[in-house]
């Protein structure tokens, strides 16, 4: 859960922004920001009062959390939670959005809505939301913002936002945290080590998928599930359209070699993966996916955990309130 952005201000640059108006004359708002403390490029404090001045701003109250820890950001979700917070605002990756929304998606009668500061490299769930990456306007869409109500995927009880999957990727993170905590080589050369390894060994998976009351037996490198439809054509490949259908979307490679592989890439790069004839896609609002492990990594956000078999997957429908822009064509407002 590391970052691309830097957000620290030395004294220059504070001089030269413009200054805030105070809000005067309206009632104070209260939220709770639990932010990922490896994601201020070594600067976590300064983003910490930075978003803290940016939020009174717009006459919010941010009480600000910087968590060591997946375990803190939890913890310091749940409480907001229990002290009925309207918004608990998280900083961070997917990762670490992930982990904050398992919470509020946990909770019963959570009065809580999610907010989204998009402090990580990739931001997935931001971007299908259309919630801005830039960090103060990301904290003006949480104050000004409207909520609504998304859905969330989960395997075996456990919540993800954005997706799961089986095989080559759980190996490939399994591997680059070993080289970044043995070898401390930085996130993205450890992934690409790692990958290369994981091909060099190109594991496949012999599953069973139910679906629908019907069986599909494949013997596949990789399965992936998504929270709703992920787009197979086209410049937007690998982003959802919309995350309110109710529906798990899952994606099976064939049985292919290393070159059959590279090709199905290639089409994922140029975007035509609906001519690609190397995998299946299809939804549903349950999966149960067997295999002959009794035991197995399944990666969920980008998190990998080890989990008994069989598999269940099954959609949360609007189980998850989010701050996003007006702008943005969801389900109810709530």
């Amino acid at each position: 859960m590391t970052t691309n952005q830097e957000h620290s201000l030395n004294s220059t640059e504070q001089d030269a922004a413009p200054q805030a108006t105070p809000v005067i004359g309206a009632a104070r708002r209260t939220l709770v920001a639990v932010i990922n403390a490896r994601a201020g490029g070594g600067h976590a404090q300064e983003l910490a009062q930075h978003i803290t001045a940016e939020f009174d701003k717009y006459g919010v109250s941010a009480q600000v959390t910087l968590a060591a820890s997946g375990e803190q950001m939890i913890e310091t979700a749940r409480q907001a939670v229990h002290d009925k917070v309207s918004i608990v605002a998280v900083g961070g990756g997917d990762g670490s959005v992930n982990a904050v929304a398992s919470v509020l998606v946990a909770a019963k009668d959570c009065r809580s809505a999610l907010g989204v500061l998009p402090l990580g490299t990739l931001n997935h769930f931001a971007k299908d939301l259309n919630i801005p990456l830039a960090l103060d306007e990301a904290i003006r869409n949480i104050a000004e913002g409207r909520r609504i109500s998304v859905d969330t995927g989960e395997v075996n009880g456990v919540p993800f936002i954005n997706n799961s999957s089986l095989g080559l990727y759980p190996d490939i993170v399994r591997d680059r945290e070993r080289q970044q905590s043995r070898l401390g080589r930085g996130k993205w050369l450890a992934f690409c080590w790692a990958a290369m390894g994981a091909l060099r060994r190109y594991p496949f998976l012999l599953v069973r998928l139910r679906i629908g009351g019907k069986d599909h037996w494949r013997r596949t490198p990789f399965v992936f599930i998504g929270n709703n439809e992920y787009l197979m054509q086209g410049l937007d490949i690998g982003k959802r359209s919309s995350m309110t259908q109710g529906l798990l979307s899952i994606y099976v490679c064939h049985r292919t070699g290393r070159l059959g592989l590279l090709r199905l890439a290639l089409n994922a790069l140029f975007g035509r993966l609906h001519q690609a004839h190397d995998f299946d896609a299809l939804t549903a609002t349950n999966i149960l996916i067997e295999t002959r492990k009794s035991r197995m990594r399944v990666a969920t956000d980008g998190e990998v955990t080890v989990m008994q078999t069989p598999l269940q997957y099954k959609i949360r429908p609007a189980s998850l309130k989010v701050i996003v822009p007006e702008s943005t064509a969801a389900s109810e407002e709530i």
